[in-house]
């Protein structure tokens, strides 16, 4: 049978297991902070992973001709620099 407890009481606190854990989070959002910092040398942030674009301002790469609740397509190549593109 389930032990009901204190909610008053903590649990014991292993500081290795912490200072593990913790590590082993660094590592993770290391790798995706590195891989984000790389794809972003080629491809607009703007540019979701449905080749929309969150923009929100004019970019000559958008496709406007959507419907209405949609985001305008992107049609920027990811072999371009697009900064470029944006309008001022």
């Amino acid at each position: 049978m389930h032990e009901v407890r204190d909610p008053r009481e903590r649990p014991e606190f292993d500081s290795e297991k912490y200072a593990s854990s913790l590590a082993k989070l660094d590592s993770i959002f290391r790798d995706i902070s590195d891989s984000v910092n790389e794809v972003s040398k080629w491809r607009c942030p703007y540019k979701n992973v449905e080749d929309r674009c969150t923009a929100k301002f004019g970019c000559r790469n958008q496709d406007v001709n959507v419907l209405a609740d949609e985001l305008f397509l992107c049609l920027g190549s990811d072999d371009l620099d697009y900064r470029a593109a944006w309008e001022n």
